[in-house]
């Protein structure tokens, strides 16, 4: 079967960001299928445009995978004005591109952004294949808790498109069981669960970092990690106040890992606050974060304290305790009951520097704790989470759907 994946956001295992899609495609390719992506070559985590120059950039790597980076606006992290072009040029970019890929059998779009699925709707139907709609986070449900979508005629132009994908896609996929209630109420009829997972074989959990800790001087140190997005939504300011509440911790140090629009802000924060226990690093590739987590003591997830959060399955915490690293979890609702039924960290209400600095002081003042709960979410990562038995069942998802639409094909004939 050959899969056409539209996803402005794609990284590969060499660069930064999410890497679910590059990971569970190269599993359909180990099936024995083929997979095009069409791509932005701006980097969704930093807003940094790659080397690419043409109008489409064609990769291929592993044999059966195809990536096609296609021109988009540049300037993702500018305002939200420059967001929403960035996202507009893409969906008719990728359009064009998608119309040039020969023999599709299926197209899987993905939101956010809510574009390219528009995109990938409409190749789907131009095709007459089936179409898949990814949903890896509620937008624009979250963009208006957030505050970032306010313009009242935007928000029912957003809202109307949101169903319309809904009720016409031929499956809903959702990364967690949270998400189902409001996919299905805004006209979803067939959702499938496929949630976010982790590689294992992609972490060491015996590990201890050694050489990154030599590099960034961190021996010593019980070390705290974040790791990802330093975005709106990441409410990174509460981590610089846990860390001014612990500056009588000389040996505590707390490590911010990745990109995003707000990073000089916070950059300029911990500055103003003289914290000398808290370091930025950039971005690191996925295919070297195991390295990073394994030198880490604990690692840290965090959202703002909106309701819609709730929802959610951060693709962090299931890297984490695949490190076999304790969680210290900033964020309530469906994710919390993964990690407490894990037995793998401790959750601190979101929002609240002080209880986050105390979660700390607890994980530093008892290691071998620390390490039992780490041990424990990598053990529940294996059962629960691990991301070829997941992909397994993406890939039985879609060749169901390919067998349904060949019937309804023939029913119609």
């Amino acid at each position: 079967m050959h899969i056409l994946l539209i996803h402005q956001a794609f990284a590969s295992l060499n660069e930064a960001g999410g890497t679910r899609h590059h990971e569970l495609a190269r599993y359909l390719v180990s099936r024995g299928h083929r997979v095009t992506i069409i791509a932005s070559p701006v980097n969704y985590l930093s807003g940094q445009r790659g080397t690419h120059t043409a109008w489409v950039e064609r990769q291929e790597d592993p044999p059966g995978i195809t990536l096609l980076r296609t021109y988009t606006y540049p300037a993702l992290h500018r305002s939200f004005f420059h967001r929403v072009l960035s996202f507009l040029s893409f969906m008719v970019s990728s359009f064009f591109v998608g119309l040039g890929v020969r023999e599709v059998d299926l197209v899987w779009g993905t939101s956010p952004p809510i574009f390219q699925a528009v995109t990938g709707w409409m190749l789907a139907r131009l095709k007459g294949v089936p179409f898949l709609l990814e949903i890896r986070d509620l937008w624009p449900a979250f963009a208006i808790a957030v505050g970032v979508l306010r313009n009242p005629l935007l928000i029912r132009a957003s809202l109307w498109l949101e169903s319309f994908l809904y009720r016409h896609a031929d499956r809903v996929m959702v990364n967690s069981p949270g998400f189902i209630e409001h996919v299905t109420q805004r006209g979803a009829r067939q959702v499938e669960l496929v949630p976010n997972g982790a590689d294992p074989l992609m972490f060491s959990p015996d590990g201890h970092g050694e050489a990154f800790r030599r590099a960034h001087g961190l021996n010593g140190q019980f070390v705290v990690l974040y790791a990802g997005a330093h975005g709106l939504s990441n409410d990174l300011g509460v981590v610089l106040e846990a860390a001014s509440y612990l500056q009588d911790e000389p040996s505590i140090t707390f490590l911010l890992v990745g990109d995003g629009k707000e990073k000089p802000h916070l950059q300029a924060h911990a500055e103003a606050l003289r914290l000398t226990n808290l370091r930025f690093l950039p971005p690191v590739p996925k295919a070297s974060m195991g390295e990073v987590m394994a030198a880490a003591d604990a690692c840290l997830a965090i959202l703002k304290p909106i309701a819609l959060y709730r929802t959610t399955y951060p693709n962090k915490v299931f890297d984490y305790m695949a490190a076999g690293r304790p969680v210290i979890l900033a964020i309530d609702g469906v994710i919390r009951q993964v990690v407490e039924e894990a037995r793998a960290g401790l959750f601190v209400p979101p929002g609240n520097p002080r209880a986050l600095a105390e979660a700390v002081r607890t994980l530093a003042s008892d290691p071998q704790a620390a390490r039992q709960m780490g041990a424990c979410g990598r053990q529940y990562i294996e059962t629960h989470f691990n991301r070829q038995r997941l992909a397994e069942q993406l890939n039985s998802l879609l060749v169901e759907m390919r067998g349904s639409h060949g019937r309804e094909n023939s029913r119609r004939r």
